[in-house]
């Protein structure tokens, strides 16, 4: 049976006027050590840094029973503001190895995210919107092997694209702020983009 372990005690206030961010880190069929609970303290702390508006942030770090040992360690990392949420996993022979992969991850993410507000004028503001989590792949078997939950928030449509784009998706659920219903947003075979809103019948 795994095991669980939350852990939460990083609480530095970074600076007046930023919010406190929560760091929870969860270990799976495995014993987290205090080094490797450090470790990702202080590896979340940089990003941190990158992107001071975090408010939580999660790390799930699972050992598991693979072919390759190369792969045996899997760390998923989940970053909140107040307003956007980031996801990456990564796996590794250890977990100082993959938690080094998936925060490297997280940090091309969020440099990707600012470079695209930038670019659009808005600076170092927040977008408004929420990403949706990684999207599985469909077992060969065709059955639902695993269910994820993810709050969506109200957003528009040109913020719902820039989480897709973020996020390199061919397809995002999101709340539209003008309809108040949930909307399909995908990407079109012609580079463009298509919208789903359901009805009922």
């Amino acid at each position: 049976m795994g095991s669980s372990v939350g852990y939460g005690n990083l609480s530095e206030r970074k600076r007046e006027g930023h919010k406190l961010m929560v760091l929870q880190i969860t270990g799976q069929n495995m014993e987290l050590t205090p080094a490797v609970r450090r470790y990702v303290e202080r590896k979340m702390g940089k990003l941190n840094r990158h992107l001071p508006n975090i408010i939580e942030s999660i790390v799930e770090i699972s050992e598991e029973k693979t072919k390759s040992p190369q792969q045996r360690y899997l760390v998923r990392v989940t970053i909140d503001t107040s307003t956007n949420r980031l996801h990456g996993e990564e796996r590794g022979q250890d977990p100082l190895t993959a938690i080094d992969k998936a925060t490297e991850v997280m940090n091309r993410q969020i440099e990707h995210y600012k470079g695209k507000l930038y670019d659009k004028g808005r600076g170092s503001s927040l977008a408004r919107g929420q990403p949706s989590e990684e999207a599985e792949a469909p077992p060969p078997s065709g059955q639902v092997v695993k269910v994820k939950r993810f709050a969506i928030k109200p957003m528009s449509m040109s913020e719902a694209v820039d989480q897709m784009e973020l996020l390199e998706h061919d397809f995002f659920l999101f709340l539209n702020a003008d309809t108040e219903e949930v909307n399909l947003l995908y990407r079109r075979r012609d580079g463009n983009y298509g919208l789903i809103e359901p009805e009922l019948g």
